[in-house]
């Protein structure tokens, strides 16, 4: 299983065209007095599904028939932005149409000015874009104002935010990092999935091929322990190479072998391979999962001068994330380990459900295919 899962990954390496990820779009906003400058890079592959853009459908989008279709992309994507301040809405329009690329593809950018009745002291952010379609989209924000920085993640349930302009200091921006960070591993599916096929076990151990219950409390702590700790060692390593751009590596890589990992973990519970070694895959699929957590910073495009600030509370909010992840889930499980219900149907029914999503998910993002909505 080994080998077949590593003569899979140095095909996907060898493969370094970009591929599909989770539906994202990234606006930047710049408060000048009563003036918000925007630009919203929103990907055509998302657009073409909203409303068409492919006029030909020969699957592929030329510049003229984008350039066809500027008025009808304002006209979409504005009105699911609505900018306040003291609950009076900003009226908008568009300025300028482009197009640029992101590491999953091309984008088209739509830029527009906001103009407030007077200078902005506060705002309020409503943001809808694409979630009647898919409701695995966000929104990354980024917002300037006077030198500083702040960000935000858009979804369907946090379309509407508010901010208090006054309040963006240094200290205000690393909270902001550390709440993306808990909020980034919350929706992630996968990393959960991934942590969670590590830690069912921790509560048994293997006695003659079958699993045990462990006799007190303290061996499942070390071993959530060793798992929590090679995971975190591992992704905040790759974090900060992929953040500060020593090391990058192809999206499709990245998200498919975040699947793959998935699958093996799961599957190591139902076929056990490595037994005491989990903290081990943890840590070699951690790297990998690292990569996954830096392309959320990578594509804010962040100034350099806020670099280090966004990735020490990002990280740290992933780790508060998790950690709040494990510490509900190990109590339950060392109060029912020795169930047969925890046995067959947490184990080992859960970790095959597991498995099988995983498995639909390493199709989709090796094939670039949607199956799931999610």
């Amino acid at each position: 299983m080994m080998r077949l899962l590593m003569t899979f990954l140095l095909l996907l390496l060898a493969n370094t065209a970009q591929a599909h990820k989770p539906s994202d779009s990234y606006l930047i906003l710049k408060i000048d007095g009563a003036n918000v400058q925007g630009q919203w890079d929103i990907a055509l592959r998302d657009l073409d599904f909203a409303i068409g853009l492919d006029g030909n459908g020969n699957g592929e989008i030329t510049w003229g028939e984008l350039r066809a279709r500027h008025d009808a992309i304002a006209a979409y994507a504005l009105p699911r932005l609505k900018i306040l301040t003291e609950g009076e809405l900003c009226p908008s329009h568009a300025t300028a149409n482009l197009v640029d690329n992101h590491s999953d593809g091309a984008y088209a950018v739509l830029r527009f000015v906001a103009e407030c009745a007077k200078p902005l002291t506060n705002m309020e952010l409503n943001y809808s874009l694409l979630f009647d379609v898919d409701p695995q989209h966000k929104g990354l924000l980024r917002l300037e104002y006077k030198g500083t920085t702040s960000t935000a993640i858009f979804s369907p349930g946090k379309a509407n935010q508010k901010f208090d302009l006054s309040e963006i200091t240094l200290l205000r921006q690393f909270l902001d990092y550390a709440k993306e960070g808990v909020w980034h591993i919350w929706i992630g599916f996968d990393h959960i999935l991934f942590l969670l096929s590590l830690l069912l076990p921790a509560v048994l151990y293997r006695s003659k091929k079958h699993w045990e219950a462990v006799a007190s409390f303290k061996p499942a702590l070390i071993d959530v322990l060793k798992i929590v700790t090679a995971f975190t060692l591992a992704h905040s390593i790759t974090l900060t190479l992929a953040t500060l751009g020593v090391v990058t590596l192809p999206t499709r890589l990245v998200e498919s072998a975040i699947a793959a990992s998935v699958v093996l973990s799961a599957l190591n519970n139902v076929f056990p391979m490595f037994e005491g070694r989990r903290w081990m895959v943890a840590f070699a699929f951690g790297l990998v999962h690292g990569f996954g957590f830096a392309s959320v910073l990578a594509d804010l495009g962040l100034p350099q001068d806020a670099l280090l600030l966004a990735l020490v509370g990002f990280n740290l909010g992933v780790e508060g994330g998790q950690l709040a992840i494990v510490s509900a889930f190990l109590p339950i499980a060392y109060y029912l380990r020795g169930t047969m219900f925890y046995r067959r149907v947490v184990l080992f029914a859960g970790s095959i459900l597991i498995m099988l999503l995983a498995s639909v998910w390493l199709v989709e993002r090796v094939f670039v295919i949607k199956l799931l909505g999610f």
